[in-house]
């Protein structure tokens, strides 16, 4: 055993855990960025709390059903056994996961993930959804439903043991498409924000009010995601880690370009909140295959997950579909178009991989959309999810936080005209 060769593959898997921890910081300026102000608290509160509450839920059971062992090879479900169960010495360091990283390591990276896929559902239900109900929906969400789609494939599940192994490099589908589908269903039960949808059927934009804010978000994320893909290829592998760096980068680069050609078109404007997530949706798309892809294909996939942005955008405006932030548009559907696109491109392109693709896709997407629904069901017709018509015109800072996160004067203490 190469101590030195171990020592440095995880100290990349812990390097890559906080470039995934910062990306936490990079959704809460996001979100708070694409909000108005007047419930700028609330999601840095509610952002604030998913990452707690996610690392607290993924120790008790999340990590145990997410990865229970050869016991459970070709299941459905992992292991419901709470806490951690740590091997005992040698096992949980250089013997552990073929002498790349330490269980420690392990758990901490795979902590971050789950607690990510949890932060795509607050902003798309942002303003109006009640701060109690959203955190119980978190935990049961992080604790339970998150582990068993990612069990399927990265817990040796069945989806890994089909004849054509689905394929999901960092999670495509297995974080961002099932975080996707959670929003999804979490926003038709909550409905719009009133005033999005006039009674004439026209869309009422209503913009977020710090963009310089949103712009930090997105760029943090980016910088986050060279952990996110970086940190998934389980070593420093020098090669493997410098191809995923490029891949990455081109594909937001390839999604930033696109999307502002495609809005321009559509729109004739120079939309910033396009582009930023055109970069974001880049990201999303070339996560499931970013190993795999040559740089070219890495820039097509990331383009056309860039390109699909404003489209998707409009299409749920149009069905009256209320995402503040476009969590809908960036994570489900660019989710799913990576995970369809290691099919298309890349060293695993074929019919048979693309088959396993769809079928991983559908089956996640089935599973994730079910369970949240049936948790924001049961939360909205017994202690509610939504705000009061009251609440939501003060504002969900005032209304469940008491306090604004910019300070107001009444009055201005010297005369700022221009003369």
């Amino acid at each position: 055993m190469d101590l030195s060769l171990y020592t440095v593959n995880n100290l990349w898997i812990l390097v890559a855990t906080c470039l995934v921890f910062i990306m936490h910081l990079g959704f809460a300026c996001l979100e708070a960025g694409l909000v108005r102000r007047k419930n700028t608290v609330n999601i840095l509160f509610k952002n604030s709390m998913i990452i707690s509450v996610g690392l607290l839920l993924y120790y008790a059971v999340g990590f145990n059903l997410m990865y229970p062992g050869a016991d459970f090879a070709g299941g459905w479900f992992g292991s419901f056994s709470f806490g951690l169960n740590v091997p005992e010495g040698d096992a949980a360091g250089i013997a552990y996961a073929d002498g790349n990283y330490s269980f420690y390591a392990d758990f901490i990276f795979q902590a971050m993930f789950a607690a990510t896929c949890a932060t795509i559902v607050s902003g798309a239900v942002a303003e109006r959804i009640k701060l109690e109900s959203f955190l119980i929906f978190s935990v049961l969400f992080v604790g339970l439903a998150y582990p068993i789609t990612g069990m399927w494939k990265w817990g040796g599940g069945w989806l890994a043991t089909l004849e054509t192994p689905f394929y999901d490099f960092a999670g495509s589908t297995l974080v961002h498409a099932v975080g996707g589908w959670a929003a999804l269903a979490g926003v038709l039960l909550l409905g719009s924000r009133k005033g999005k949808y006039r009674s004439d059927g026209s869309i009422k934009p209503i913009p977020g009010h710090n963009m310089p804010l949103a712009a930090i978000g997105v760029f943090l994320l980016w910088f986050g995601w060279f952990g996110f893909n970086g940190g998934s290829v389980l070593s420093a592998d020098a090669g493997g880690v410098s191809k995923v760096f490029v891949t990455t980068s081109l594909a937001a680069a390839a999604g930033a370009v696109a999307a502002f050609t495609v809005s321009f078109i559509k729109f004739k404007t120079h939309d910033l909140s396009m582009v930023l997530n055109g970069i974001l949706g880049g990201l999303v798309g070339i996560t499931a295959g970013a190993d795999l892809m040559s740089a070219g294909e890495a820039i097509i996939v990331g383009g056309i997950a860039g390109a699909i942005i404003p489209l998707s955008v409009v299409f749920f405006d149009k069905v009256k579909i209320d995402d503040p932030v476009g969590a809908t548009s960036v994570h489900l559907v660019c989710g799913i178009w990576g995970t369809l696109a290691v099919g298309i491109f890349g060293s695993l392109a074929g019919g048979a991989q693309f088959l396993s693709q769809l079928i991983g896709s559908v089956a996640c997407g089935v599973f994730a959309f079910t369970v949240s629904f049936a948790i924001f069901f049961v939360l909205k017709k017994t202690m509610g999810i939504r705000v009061s018509a009251e609440e939501e015109k003060r504002g969900l800072d005032i209304a469940e936080h008491e306090m604004n996160a910019y300070h107001q004067l009444e009055k201005a203490p010297y005369n700022l005209e221009v003369k």
